[in-house]
């Protein structure tokens, strides 16, 4: 689960970390008495979604020269216009790809006087299971430059839980980071909060960047992005709260309510599995034949009738699908279940695609039956290789990408 800038600053301002004074904003006609409640004498007014590269980004049918979605302004009518200007629009950045996000929320911030970028991240380490910390002197939006060209320059370690945060793990941060005198007391100290609300609130990622000296000298969070282990929200009602549903993909939103693991990709082969790395293996020969795969969805080993039917009625309302592939090997998952969820999908919603049902394990035969006397329009495979050659196929419409696949 992720959250938006604005409530990832609050989260740092409660606990003690350094962070420029803010105010979001929803409406916008609220825009002018959020920005004239900061000091000022620079607003720096921010779009607020779901994805980093907001500064390079721009929105749909943007006049020429007009700034991203992060904008200096310097007074306060300058900032409610700007503010006003991005509210209901989309936002195209690099990580939205080309769809973008509709800008439904805007924060407005005192700016701050920056003598250096830096950056700084903390992360779950999936190798040693371990939270680690990742900072570098090259902070700012092309980090992702950085680690491509120069990784020399991002220092990452993980630190031991029989210990936690020790302050020579801060320490080891700033000097890094070229801080000098009072900074590195400064930096132990953000460390230790950063770590402190990381394991506390159960993120899987809590990034800053960037993390900034001011003129003064001081270490101020500019920027904040966090994701937490959506298997652990549940200990956690104030960061539930913060959820935006907005922000989330509606294939993927109805799909949670029936605890389905479903995540939406850019394909036309619709995919319903049972297993996750069944579900991986039926994307790579989809692949491999030359198509795409539409989605990634699981539907576990103890779905019901009920569930298999919302999962295919998830996979029919997507546009992008022009055939679907239901790939099950049974062992707690029965065949029968999965059959009669299918069936009673299609006559719900209706059959308006290709369907290559391939069944195997326990209660193949009875599921096979189902499948058979149901009168639907079905193809059936004998194995995983003669599913996707023939959902690519009836999908295409040729045989031309079997032959290139065999060849």
């Amino acid at each position: 689960m992720n959250i938006h800038e604005y409530q990832a600053k609050a989260l740092l301002r409660d606990y003690g970390a350094p962070v420029s004074d803010g105010r979001a904003v929803l409406k916008a006609e609220d825009a002018k008495t959020a920005a004239g409640a900061l000091d000022g004498p620079v607003w720096v007014v921010k779009a607020q979604i779901h994805a980093g590269g907001r500064g390079k980004g721009t929105f749909r049918e943007s006049s020429a020269g007009e700034k991203g979605g992060v904008r200096i302004t310097r007074s306060v009518e300058e900032a409610a216009q700007e503010a006003q200007r991005m509210l209901g629009r989309t936002l195209v950045t690099h990580q939205t790809g080309p769809a973008g996000k509709q800008v439904n929320r805007i924060y407005i911030e005192d700016g701050a006087g920056i003598a250096r970028e830096l950056y700084l991240a903390l992360l779950v380490d999936r190798v040693t299971s371990r939270v680690a910390f990742v900072c570098s002197t090259e902070g700012g939006m092309d980090i992702e430059e950085v680690a491509a060209s120069t990784p020399d320059k991002i220092l990452s370690f993980s630190v031991d839980p029989a210990t936690g945060f020790q302050p020579y793990h801060g320490r080891r941060i700033a000097f890094s980071l070229g801080l000098e005198g009072a900074q590195v007391k400064q930096c132990v100290k953000l460390i230790g909060i950063l770590y402190r609300l990381f394991t506390e609130k159960d993120m899987d990622m809590l990034e800053i960047n960037p993390l900034v000296v001011t003129d003064a000298g001081e270490l101020k969070c500019l920027d904040a992005k966090m994701g937490f282990d959506g298997n652990a929200v549940y200990r956690h009602p104030d960061i539930a709260a913060l959820r935006d549903e907005t922000e989330e993909d509606a294939k993927e939103l109805e799909a949670s309510k029936y605890d389905l693991n479903y995540i939406a990709l850019d394909g036309q082969i619709g995919c319903m599995v049972n297993g996750a790395g069944l579900a991986m293996a039926t994307m790579d020969i989809i692949k491999l034949y030359g198509a795409e795969p539409a989605n990634f969805l699981d539907v576990g080993g103890g779905a019901t009738k009920e569930k298999v039917t919302e999962a295919f009625k998830i996979i029919t309302s997507d546009p992008q699908v022009k055939g679907i592939l239901v790939n099950i090997f049974g062992g707690i998952m029965r065949c029968d279940v999965i059959a009669e969820g299918v069936v009673a999908a299609v006559k719900e919603v209706g059959l308006k695609v290709p369907l290559v049902v391939r069944l195997e394990g326990t209660n193949v035969e009875k599921g096979k039956e189902i499948i058979n006397n149901s009168g639907l329009d079905v193809i059936a495979a004998d194995d995983l290789k003669d599913g996707a050659q023939k959902i690519v196929a009836a999908v295409s419409g040729t045989a031309k990408v079997l032959a290139e696949a065999e060849g």
